[in-house]
């Protein structure tokens, strides 16, 4: 099955999350691999999940996950699972702060091809 790219479009309704991480220069590289691996092993097979993607600050020391899931409940309900909790603990024991929000998607805007 090939993978979607994710689309960040007003139309989709979908729930975003948006969670920037601070860690040490030394942990982020643990961290990237540790959700990355929650992704593959655990987010991607619960329900509602469309997609994630894990960004690395240029700066050294944040990492952020840009989610999309169908549903506010179904976000919720992944808070609840016990196999998400586990790598949702491990990531926050890595990191100084962590800074989760969600948000819909109001606007997108495109440089147009000549």
């Amino acid at each position: 099955m090939e993978a979607t790219p994710t689309a960040i479009e007003t139309k989709r309704g979908l729930c975003t999350l948006i969670n920037v991480f601070t860690v040490e220069p030394e942990r982020r590289e643990e961290l990237v691999k540790l959700l990355e691996e929650a992704t593959e092993q655990v987010m991607r097979h619960l329900p509602g999940f469309v997609s994630a993607n894990i960004h690395r600050g240029l700066e050294g020391t944040r990492v952020a996950n840009y989610a999309q899931w169908a549903s506010r409940e179904h976000f919720e309900a992944m808070l609840r699972d016990p196999e998400a909790q586990k790598h949702m603990r491990a990531a926050a024991a890595l990191v100084s702060r962590f800074e989760p929000h969600l948000y819909e998607v109001v606007s997108t805007h495109q440089r147009r091809a000549p």
